[in-house]
């Protein structure tokens, strides 16, 4: 099968002044739910080869719905990193049956490791430091783990509106990452402004937290879905990004995209090669086809699954 050709635009698009953009576009991952993907005909048509793609375990889903959707997408040919929500699991006999069903019924072997939105936990698990401290994950051969990061604080960590508590986690999980077997790196919540994000990568480094940040972004998507999101999601100061562009007349009826704020990660990374920011993460609240068809777009030249 032939490269796709993908069209750009004209002078202007973003992938036209963004140094390092296609590279930083190079290997992006997305997320899904079980009931957004069943709308998806064949991701094989949508998704470069070997897109790394998350299933995000909303609370309320049966661990039924998540396998079979990881095995449908892991039969389509792509890397599948299942969400493991500490909160929501009840026990470790829990955890042991998810991480056992998903290796042997869809041939999963990533996770990505959280605490969850529930405020309380409904088992005997709070922290995705429990999840690792069991040793599980190694258990059943997992070669690959990410857990969250929150460049603009997490209330639910550092209420006082500190990071300490965040920084204290995440140093844990560096020292965690040097004695498992399984590659680990670091998922952003989704951002609006590259600032923050830049200035929280540099603060880590500078504390010896030096995990692969993959920075989460949202795709295109209206102006009134992003900010919904962002304010249940607890998305700091860059969600003034968006109360900035609301008050544009010429440009609140314009779907959101995401090339400013690429653009702005892009340059930087590709002056400072030294960075651990190392790829994006689509949070495709607008939709699965516009976020990847966006970053398609943007990005280099791809080609389907399977293509000779």
């Amino acid at each position: 099968m032939a490269w796709l050709n993908f069209p750009r635009r004209a002078t202007g698009d973003v992938a036209a002044f963004a140094p390092g953009l296609n590279d930083l576009l190079s290997s992006y991952s997305i997320e899904v739910v079980p009931r957004t993907a069943a709308k998806v005909e064949s991701f094989a048509d949508l998704l470069p080869e070997n897109t790394r793609v998350y299933i995000a375990h909303i609370e309320g889903t049966p661990i039924d719905d998540m396998v079979a959707t990881a095995r449908r997408l892991a039969k389509e040919g792509f890397p599948v990193m299942p969400h493991f929500p500490a909160r929501i699991i009840g026990d470790r006999a829990m955890l042991e049956d998810w991480i056992r069903r998903y290796r042997d019924e869809a041939g999963v072997s990533e996770a990505l490791i959280l605490a969850g939105g529930r405020a309380t936990p409904q088992g005997e698990f709070e922290s995705s430091i429990e999840l690792l401290e069991t040793g599980l994950f190694d258990k059943y051969g997992f070669r690959r783990l990410h857990v969250a990061g929150h460049p603009e604080g997490n209330s639910d960590i550092d209420p006082d509106g500190s990071t300490r508590q965040a920084d204290a986690a995440l140093a844990w999980k560096q020292s965690f990452s040097e004695q498992t077997d399984a590659e680990m790196a670091i998922a952003t919540q989704f951002f609006f402004d590259a600032k923050p994000v830049i200035r929280w990568s540099e603060r880590l480094r500078g504390e010896g937290i030096t995990l692969p940040i993959h920075a989460g972004v949202a795709g295109p998507a209206k102006l009134q879905t992003l900010i919904k999101y962002a304010l249940a999601c607890g998305v700091g100061p860059s969600l003034k990004v968006l109360q900035k562009r609301a008050m544009d007349v010429s440009k609140l009826m314009l779907p959101y995209e995401p090339g400013e704020v690429l653009s702005e990660l892009a340059a930087y990374r590709a002056s400072h090669p030294d960075s651990t920011i190392e790829q994006v993460h689509f949070f495709p609240l607008g939709g699965i086809r516009a976020a990847a068809e966006w970053a398609n777009e943007h990005g280099e030249p791809i080609r389907k699954v399977g293509a000779a």
